[in-house]
């Protein structure tokens, strides 16, 4: 693939130096060259430029590009910069990190997938804090499909993935067993503290409580 990242911070560089280590070509995008000193030696092309000038993204090559990432520290410019990827140069895949979750609905229905780190963090320390068995950690679309991870319970412990599926609605993913994670079959048998990873429609949410003895 080839990927044009704006932003060139530490999740900027970071994702950069991953995915040319997986063989994608990348360009990253920023305004402030010294902050290339992040890329060290990675063979990444370096675009000096505000991320959602036009002239800059065609240097960047950006109507070659196979997916956008917009990881800057400003959610305007990150949405700015999407939009104008998504619409103006069809880009097929673009993502955006934004830090105002209140916005994140918003900025999904002009079909920009976005990660909120803010939401993320939020969310897991309230779940720390209060040990919540069931932690959301993104959807898709405008909600209608998010991806939640639990925790096996002693009850759930012996039971096999099978009996946590319902067609349509709940799906398991992976489970993690020992720090590792693994794609189950529907024989697989759980077994207590794996941790448990679920697609779930936004109305099945009180079921796959159920399931998990929480409710």
């Amino acid at each position: 693939m080839y990927i044009v990242i704006m932003g060139a911070g530490r999740v900027g560089s970071r994702l950069a130096k991953v995915l040319t280590l997986e063989g994608h070509k990348v360009a990253v995008v920023d305004k402030d060259p010294r902050a290339f000193r992040r890329l060290g030696a990675t063979k990444v092309e370096k675009v000096e430029g505000v991320g959602f000038d036009l002239d800059v993204l065609k240097k960047a090559r950006i109507e070659e590009a196979d997916a956008f990432i917009a990881v800057t520290n400003g959610d305007n410019t990150n949405i700015v910069g999407s939009l104008i990827a998504k619409n103006r140069f069809r880009v097929p895949k673009v993502i955006a990190r934004i830090y105002d979750p209140l916005r994140e609905r918003l900025y999904q229905t002009f079909g920009i997938q976005t990660i909120s780190s803010t939401s993320w963090a939020a969310n897991k320390i309230k779940n720390l804090l209060l040990h919540v068995e069931l932690v959301r950690h993104m959807s898709f679309g405008n909600g209608e499909v998010e991806v939640y991870e639990g925790e096996v319970s002693p009850q759930l412990s012996g039971k096999k993935v099978a009996d946590l599926l319902v067609p349509g609605e709940i799906n398991v993913i992976a489970v993690i067993r020992n720090g590792r994670a693994f794609v189950p079959t529907s024989g697989t048998i759980l077994e207590e503290k794996d941790g448990i990873a679920f697609t779930v429609t936004s109305t099945a949410i009180p079921t796959l409580k159920k399931l998990l003895y929480l409710s």
